[in-house]
């Protein structure tokens, strides 16, 4: 299967401009749910046209409903997947679980990407949703090529891999740092993009740009990853003017093509089009490192003469065209017909007027091959034509102009129809309710210390780090469920150590693991574990909760975005938990930030400062990464509306603090106790856009 070339389509504009430099397939925004709502997107008319243009062109379309939905939004989610699919789009990419679940029972024709929102890294995720019924699977950008050969030898899924453009400094979906501090979702496409601002790591921000990666260009690579079979290289953009797509499409289009690696003038003009400081394939190569970040200049120019070429071509919009054949028969007393047909076993025939004898000059087969060759303006070519006409006989030029314009329009129809998709019932919630008058406490540590603080406080869960039980001898006295997290982000090779580690940790006597990603789910079925589900999973929503219960979970933690109102609002189809104390992760890194900067700590405690003096330790996560959290903790003890949520479960979250202030911190929530220190109230009372 050749290699995919899909553009981003952030306008009308755009969009034609990546049809005519040889995208073959595009994704655009069309509603409120895609990760890009401050792009342009598409109007109803522009959608469909948009759909016509494509399609008629051999190019496919797929739309982005991506971004995580509240119960109140999710119906018109759907109704806006139903639309798209009545109108004929290709496929729908999705990260929301609850409109995922849906989707795939309600429409189960309609082919759904799992995008990168969805944090798969691993074949062991990509094969969970590959198994719900998605076509395609979206892969996290810091993938290697060694984990992405992986996941194509293993996934039954196609594949897709983001191959140039912008990179996260956070693993996709997981990323919180734009809504807590500018009540902006990146998970709802409404992203302020606070990674590229100025920051200090362990001193003051002074002009530091730790966080700011440079573009990924991957157009060295391409030969490789179409031998590992990979199936589509996606290009980031849909912020992007039409002129960059327009460049970066035709660049690509190029190589994939001709199955090479860029001149040197081709890697110039992608440089030109937009880069930071240059372009990195370090997360490719498996690589990390102070090499890989870099920003764009202030009021840098954009490569006029670069742009104003690109811009007069797609313009034309002759880039683009279908060859097609016509066979035409004029015969005394019968209607003229003409066939036409294309590369994709498309044929249609239509008819036209009855000819008349010829009073002076009869009509030749070379004339009426001449004027069906005349295919201006539209968006086919004729490649070859063929005229059968019987002598004597006479038909004017405009019978012949209008039975090619007949016929074209007929194939444009054949090229555009609509696929049959079956519309089956929405499914529904389960009657079930799990909601709870009071919730009981759980309590996540990242210490031995902090553990031994918190255990005479007897809290239902005990929440500890994969890592640190696998290295206890023993499980201390404690009459509650000890649970292992998981390691948020983790490779394939890794997984015989974590298989390790679960097996040791299940003889020692721990029952439960909490899981925050997909990919967990074939990690821990072995086992005769409880799963209960983290913040990571990004449960925004009623049915969400329903098709983790489907998954085996037993409870799940809501996300952070949410407000009081939609917590309580939830149907609490398994057991519901939230964070209603700790600092909250604002993003998980592959790069170690410690490790980046210089004259670093190495044991810690070090922290992410920014301009206004706010300090944001960074905490070392599993396989050498960074999780970075807030600057504030989460304080609710004086506020008792989170006791009537009709939640299961109320964590405390323990990241920084000393074993002394993780005991103060319980008994101040069993007192109700106003807040020690500087805090935040989170989300759960303004909301995010």
């Amino acid at each position: 299967m050749a290699l995919e070339l899909l553009s981003p389509a952030g306008s009308p504009e755009s969009l034609r401009a990546a049809v005519q430099n040889g995208a073959g397939a595009v994704y655009l925004g069309w509603g409120d749910f895609n990760a890009r709502r401050n792009a342009k997107n598409f109007s109803d008319e522009e959608f469909s046209e948009a759909l016509q243009y494509c399609h008629v062109r051999g190019v496919r379309v797929f739309l982005t409903l991506n971004t995580l939905l509240t119960d109140r939004e999710l119906p018109h989610a759907v109704e806006t997947a139903r639309q798209a699919a009545r109108l004929g789009i290709d496929s729908i990419l999705v990260q929301d679980w609850g409109l995922f679940d849906v989707l795939r029972k309600a429409f189960p024709d309609l082919p759904l990407h799992a995008s990168t929102q969805m944090s798969v890294f691993t074949s062991g995720g990509a094969c969970e949703v590959a198994n719900d019924g998605c076509e395609r699977v979206v892969i996290a950008r810091e993938c290697s090529a060694e984990d992405t050969a992986a996941i194509c030898e293993n996934c039954p899924a196609e594949i897709e891999i983001f191959g140039h453009g912008a990179l996260c400094m956070c693993y996709s979906g997981q990323c919180e740092m734009s809504a807590l501090i500018g009540q902006r979702s990146g998970n709802r496409g409404r992203c302020a993009q606070p990674c590229r601002l100025p920051y200090g790591v362990n001193g003051p921000a002074k002009g530091g740009y730790p966080l700011s990666l440079k573009d990924s260009c991957l157009a060295r690579n391409i030969v490789e990853m179409e031998e590992m079979g990979v199936a589509c290289l996606k290009l980031e953009g849909r912020m992007k003017r039409p002129e960059y797509v327009a460049v970066i499409s035709r660049i690509y289009a190029r190589l994939l093509a001709e199955h090479r690696q860029p001149t040197m003038a081709e890697w110039n003009e992608l440089e030109q089009a937009f880069s930071r400081s240059g372009f990195t394939d370090w997360y490719w190569l498996g690589k990390h490192g102070a090499g890989m970040f870099g920003t764009r200049p202030e009021n840098a120019p954009d490569p006029k003469e670069l742009f104003a070429e690109a811009k007069a071509l797609y313009e034309k919009d002759d880039l683009r065209t279908v060859p097609v054949t016509f066979r035409c028969t004029i015969m005394a007393s019968q209607p003229a017909t003409l066939t036409v047909s294309d590369e994709d076993g498309h044929l249609v025939t239509v008819s036209g007027s009855v000819p008349e004898t010829a009073r002076n000059r009869s009509i030749t087969a070379e004339e009426v091959e001449m004027r069906l060759n005349k295919t201006g303006g539209t968006a086919f070519r004729c490649v070859s034509v063929s005229a059968a006409v019987e002598e004597g006989l006479s038909l004017p030029a405009s019978a012949i102009n209008a039975l090619r314009r007949d016929a074209l329009s007929a194939l444009e129809t054949a090229r555009c129809a609509v696929p049959e998709r079956r519309e089956l019932p929405l499914p529904e919630l389960p009657d079930t309710d799990h909601s709870v008058s009071t919730p009981e406490f759980t309590v996540s540590v990242t210490s031995a210390a902090q553990l031994n603080a918190v255990l005479p406080f007897s809290p239902a869960r005990m929440d500890v780090p994969l890592e640190l039980l696998a290295a206890f001898q023993a499980l201390p006295q404690y009459s509650g469920i000890w649970c292992a997290i998981l390691p948020r982000v983790w490779r394939d090779k890794n997984e015989p150590e974590l298989r390790s580690m679960l097996e040791k940790v299940s003889k020692l006597g721990v029952t439960g693991v909490l899981i925050g990603n997909i990919g967990h789910l074939s990690l821990v079925r072995d086992f005769p574990f409880t799963i209960y589900g983290d913040y990571g999973l990004n449960v925004f929503n009623s049915h969400a909760m329903d098709y983790l219960q489907q998954k085996g979970l037993s409870s799940a933690c809501v996300s952070f975005e949410l407000r009081f109102a939609q917590i309580r609002d939830l149907q609490k189809v398994i057991p519901a938990e939230a964070i209603v104390y700790g600092r909250l992760p604002l993003m998980i890194t592959e790069n170690c930030l410690v490790e980046n900067a210089c004259g670093c700590r190495p044991d810690g405690p070090n922290y992410l400062s920014d301009r206004t003096g706010a300090q944001f330790p960074l905490l070392c996560s599993y396989g050498h990464r960074t999780e970075v959290q807030n600057s504030k903790p989460l304080w609710l003890a004086d506020k008792p509306e989170w006791k009537r949520l009709g939640l299961a479960y109320a964590r405390l979250r323990f990241t920084t603090e000393s074993p002394s202030q993780c005991a103060q911190v319980y008994q101040a929530y069993l007192d109700g106790a106003t807040a020690m220190g500087d805090f935040t109230r989170g989300l759960y009372e303004r909301g995010v856009e």
